[in-house]
């Protein structure tokens, strides 16, 4: 893992300016590879690299980047792994290429050599944001791996093509400019994060997984996919005899991808949260290597929030090195303060608190770790997918003036007393039934299964920004009905599009750099992923079942007693520490007088949303935390 920077500028410059600049950008990433670090210019074409090692594979100096090819023609900076290179280095042996290293980066580059670089990226698998220089064509490529793992964003200020791993490399080139885009502000406030290829600045672009962007000196760039979602559903669905046969292939497939995750010249371990995704990634990790598996996990010490003893217990089943870290308050609050420093541009997903708390634990003791991520969009595994499914399945043949007519009475009960009458029940895993009962009956009017699903995406279902017009956000697929019939699919989709890349994997990413650590997804290897998406539907959620299949797999390892309960999610108590421990730190940020001054947010609307989270009259804590963490980013950033 490491962090990439560069630029391509036609206008002639010294090699020694075109370094300075080059080097100034790779540094502000230098968190994300402190190992190492080099750049490379060619001032005669305008183009610098620079790169910061976090040293994985092959830890000499063979492995170091900016790296050329053999022949001279490329020149790659790059950032994460591809785990097929020895079975690409083998074939391209075979082709006459020789190799003085042992990195995935020289097999990279022999490929590119061997086949292209549009042929050789196909044929990677792994996670990547690639910057690759070709000096017979002049021509930089960008590269983003399929599912969006790794991050990598552009833009073109001032006749200069600039490119970085985070927007701070952007930033701390001399033609950076940066105005605030109020669309991306807006999508932010509903969403927690700025979805799709925008970002928090106007006419700076994250690039879309999947994507090549081709870039020449004084033309325009462009964009092309080298693979789609879409093209992986719509191939022929798969067969089987029955569910046991479907389940050990998938076990197969499974092994596969986190065998190879476990490569590594340095120290290894996993994340445990003791769910199933976690305890799958383990369990077959522990299956496939000789000595104890390093696991860890945070606790809390409020039992809502606490997931560390179901971790312990599967660990132990395991036999895993299991390490844990109870997490005071105090602890946790004191990340907060660093946030805007790590994510760039505003992000409120606040499990970005504990994960950054798991990463450091992990830090101190690896330098890799695999995750359980993408499981939930893979498996289906959301509780809002099946809210929803049932839900229009109840209502959905309802005339729509009639369920917006139930949905206006539901929301006439106070969120407080929808609160206690829940408590009753033996539901006591549900928190905030109050503010999720509501949300749901203000969307009971919606046309359509997509349309209420993607409006549920919202945080905050109203504009806090008056001057945006919603151009940024999500939106329903026309005709995607046609090719995946079935609605929860259709829920998967969009958040393996927008949700999975612009929130999990962003927050995953930011919070492991930010500690030097390397997080490995094997249930995001693209083959398995087209697996999957080739199984019926019923084998992922069958109107009762979630992550049916998965479960048949973990059963294979873990007791179910240990894994089957309640989805908890990594949460914490934010709503309470808004009315306590941060109160004043939130009560500055969101002061009437500041948010008039700024002229972004409606000032009335979110101080009612303040006042009505201090009265206990309603839980706002996620639409405050996304305003909170637009002020606090805009403080830090002084934008």
């Amino acid at each position: 893992m490491c962090g990439i920077a560069g630029f391509l500028d036609g206008r002639s410059a010294t090699a020694n300016d075109l370094a300075e600049r080059v080097r100034a950008m790779s540094d502000a990433v230098a968190h994300r590879g402190p190992d190492d670090s080099d750049v490379w210019t060619d001032p005669a074409a305008g183009i610098a690299l620079g790169h910061r090692r976090l040293s994985i594979i092959d830890l000499s100096p063979l492995g170091r980047q900016p790296m050329h090819s053999a022949d001279g023609r490329y020149v790659i900076s790059y950032n994460g792994e591809v785990y097929n290179f020895d079975e690409l280095r083998t074939e391209l042996a075979a082709r006459g290429h020789r190799f003085r290293g042992g990195s995935d980066t020289e097999v990279m580059l022999a490929a590119c050599r061997e086949w292209g670089p549009e042929r050789a990226v196909a044929r990677f698998v792994g996670m990547f944001a690639i910057a690759l220089w070709d000096r017979e064509s002049a021509t930089l490529r960008l590269v983003r791996d399929r599912l969006g793992v790794k991050p990598l964003f552009w833009c073109a200020r001032d006749g200069a093509f600039l490119f970085g791993s985070e927007l701070k490399a952007l930033m701390a080139h001399p033609a950076w400019r940066g105005e605030i885009d109020i669309e991306a502000t807006a999508a932010f406030a509903r969403f927690s994060y700025v979805p799709g290829t925008a970002t928090i600045f106007r006419n700076v672009h994250k690039l879309a997984p999947g994507t090549i962007l081709t870039a020449r000196a004084g033309a325009e760039p462009r964009l092309a996919p080298y693979w789609r979602l879409s093209e992986a559903i719509a191939a022929a669905p798969l067969r089987f005899d029955d569910e046991e046969e479907a389940a050990g292939k998938l076990d197969a497939i499974l092994r596969d991808s986190v065998r190879a995750r476990m490569i590594a010249d340095v120290p290894l371990g996993a994340f445990l949260s003791g769910g199933i995704d976690s305890s799958t990634v383990v369990a077959l990790m522990q299956a496939q290597s000789g000595r104890k598996v390093r696991t860890f996990s945070i606790g809390f010490f409020d039992p809502r929030y606490d997931e560390a003893p179901h971790a312990k217990a599967v660990a132990n089943h395991l036999g895993t090195d299991h390490t844990e870290l109870y997490v005071t308050a105090r602890q946790a609050l004191d990340v907060v303060p660093n946030l805007p420093k790590w994510f760039d541009e505003p992000f409120a997903d606040s499990s970005q608190i504990p994960t950054h708390l798991v990463a450091a634990l992990t830090r101190a003791h690896v330098t890799v770790a695999l995750s359980g991520d993408g499981g939930d969009e893979l498996f289906a595994g959301y509780p809002r997918y099946r809210i929803v499914e049932r839900l229009w399945r109840r209502f959905g043949l309802m005339p729509r003036r009639l369920r917006g007519a139930i949905g206006a009475a539901v929301r006439r009960l106070p969120e407080p007393l929808i609160d206690r009458a829940f408590a009753l029940l033996p539901l006591r895993h549900l928190r905030n039934v109050g503010r999720k009962v509501h949300r749901l009956a203000a969307l009971m009017a919606q046309p359509a299964e997509d349309a209420l699903f993607v409006e549920l995406c919202a945080i905050w279902p109203h504009p806090l920004v008056p001057a945006a017009t919603g151009a940024y956000g999500l939106r329903v697929e026309d005709g995607l009905a046609e090719t995946l019939p079935d609605a929860v699919s259709r829920m998967q989709y969009y958040d393996t599009l927008a949700y999975l890349p612009d929130d999990i994997l962003t927050k995953v990413d930011r919070c492991s750099m930010a500690v030097a650590l390397e997080a490995r997804e094997p249930l995001l290897d693209h083959r398995l992923v087209e697996f999957v998406w080739r199984l019926p539907p019923h084998f992922k959620y069958d109107g009762r079942e979630t992550k049916r299949l998965l479960r048949r797999v973990l059963h294979r390892y873990v007791p179910p007693h240990l894994v089957e309960r309640p989805k908890m999610g990594f949460s914490i108590p934010l709503a309470a520490w808004l009315r306590e421990e941060l109160r004043d730190w939130a009560e500055s940020l969101l002061s009437r007088s500041r948010l008039a001054a700024d002229g972004i947010f409606a000032a009335d609307a979110v101080r009612a949303l303040w006042d009505q989270h201090q009265a206990g009259q309603a839980n706002r804590e996620h639409v405050l935390w996304n305003v909170l963490m637009f002020q606090a980013w805009k403080e830090h950033y002084r934008v």
